[in-house]
């Protein structure tokens, strides 16, 4: 049993302890729900491009809402498009436009629906080019040096971007994609584990280490 001492403690360090005794991100602490996607998700490192379409996609649905809102809408959206299949999504028209706007189980938002079926046909684009969103994505992974030393609690509360997201943004934006701003780039990058920013102590962390470790990181063909 953890004593108030070790809470308090946890809590100095951006972390809480929930009631299986293990460590986490204090954002996580809403719901088992939000703690399920911070254990086996956030953080963790994905190649796989369906998976990352959907989380370029919901990061953009999630700005200037919170995230546990999107998550508990996620499978919501999974129906609305098409499980994020970009091929589908890149065909959807005008009607699916009005369809998505009726949908009370997603993010009722022309501009994000709109942009959701845009950077669906920039990934295709983006296949031709590189074999895969993945491929694209991965050469943007900071190097380790660029990243803070020790992932403290202060160090990532002052961090909402990097360069390499700023410079991803940038580029994204170049390549015609919407809703891609610094911010909402960066949060991908974490989402899909190009950053791990689990805290330090958070039981999470070492797993995403050894998940990124043990990858074959995706290239350009």
């Amino acid at each position: 049993m953890t004593t108030p001492v070790q809470h308090a403690a946890a809590e100095r360090r951006g972390l809480f302890i929930a009631d299986d005794g293990v460590a986490r991100c204090h954002w996580c602490r809403a719901t088992p729900a939000y703690q399920h996607y911070h254990d086996h998700e956030w953080g963790f490192p994905v190649t796989d491009d369906r998976r990352l379409f959907e989380k370029i996609c919901l990061e953009g649905f999630q700005a200037g809402l919170s995230w546990l809102t999107i998550l508990n809408k996620r499978e919501a959206f999974r129906a609305g498009f098409a499980n994020f299949d970009a091929e589908q999504v890149a065909r959807f028209t005008a009607q699916d436009v009005e369809r998505l706007l009726g949908d009370a189980g997603i993010v009722r938002h022309r501009g994000k629906i709109e942009s959701t079926i845009n950077n669906a046909q920039r990934v295709l684009e983006m296949r031709a080019e590189f074999g895969s969103l993945a491929a694209y994505a991965w050469k943007h992974e900071p190097a380790a040096h660029t990243r803070p030393k020790k992932l403290t609690h202060e160090a990532l509360v002052a961090m909402t971007t990097s360069p390499e997201a700023i410079a991803m943004s940038k580029d994204l934006k170049k390549r015609g994609w919407s809703f891609v701003g610094p911010t909402t780039v960066y949060a991908f990058m974490q989402a899909m584990g190009l950053v791990n920013d689990h805290r330090e102590g958070c039981a999470s962390r070492e797993a995403a280490l050894q998940a990124r470790a043990a990858l074959t990181v995706p290239r350009a063909r």
